[in-house]
């Protein structure tokens, strides 16, 4: 559902992404890891089409997301760092344009509404302006619109970012309720949210891969059995910024 091949972005000097290459399977989360400035938010920028690659590729459900970018993009749900929307627009009137620009109407349009405020349990405050909200709930606002034409690529940076432990409860059950006919990749800083509804979990530093295993697996390489051990061991660097 999601190949790319030697993924490369540089910023003047800085390589922010550096050859990275990863294929993720449809029925798998994979959770994608780094401290901050690895490279995640912009290989996801790049993978949905945001942000052009310097070099190589990548292809959502076979489309090219360069070549080939409103095909590849009908087919993925993307929820962005800081979950950007219309301040002004209440959460019905925004997700009523979002059902639009999928090319949604009539009854379809409200059947994928409803399924989306459900999905991320906004009935509450459908008509508040967005901009009046919580930051946890303007989060939610985002993952409806991610969620509501059902794509088979879910790309989610830091979902759960604000939320409270309800909250967070709510939607891990919601993303390993759509795991299994969907291919997922969350980007996120929660160690224990990868131990809960990832399969896979890979680890980026300076733009590169340093680990690509399962959860368990990956805890397993420490003498504690925490995956938060293993992450400091494979991102720690010392003074001269190389890894330890």
């Amino acid at each position: 559902m999601i190949e790319i091949q030697n993924l490369t972005k540089r910023f003047g000097p800085v390589t922010a992404v550096a050859n990275l290459s990863l294929r993720v399977k449809p029925g798998e989360v994979l959770g994608f890891l780094g401290p901050n400035g690895a490279g995640k938010s912009t290989t996801m920028k790049m993978v949905t089409g945001y942000l052009a690659p310097d070099e190589g590729m990548a292809r959502i459900c076979g489309h090219d997301i360069v070549a080939d970018t409103i095909a590849a993009q009908r087919t993925m749900g993307y929820l962005p760092e800081g979950a950007p929307a219309y301040g002004e627009m209440t959460p019905r009137q925004f997700l009523h344009f979002i059902a639009g620009v999928r090319q949604l109407s009539g009854a379809a349009a409200k059947a994928a509404t409803e399924r989306a405020v459900a999905g991320a349990e906004l009935g509450s405050v459908m008509d508040q302006p967005i901009d009046t909200l919580s930051k946890g709930f303007r989060r939610r606002v985002g993952l409806a619109q991610a969620i509501l034409h059902d794509p088979e690529v879910l790309i989610l940076d830091e979902p759960t970012d604000g939320l409270d432990p309800n909250q967070k409860h709510a939607v891990r059950g919601l993303i390993r309720g759509m795991a299994k006919d969907k291919t997922i990749v969350i980007s996120t800083h929660l160690l224990e949210e990868v131990e809960a509804i990832c399969t896979r979990a890979v680890i980026i530093d300076q733009g590169r891969v340093v680990a690509d295993e399962t959860p368990r697996a990956l805890a397993a390489r420490s003498a504690t059995g925490r995956l938060d051990d293993v992450f400091r061991q494979l991102t720690t660097r010392d003074t001269a910024g190389a890894v330890v």
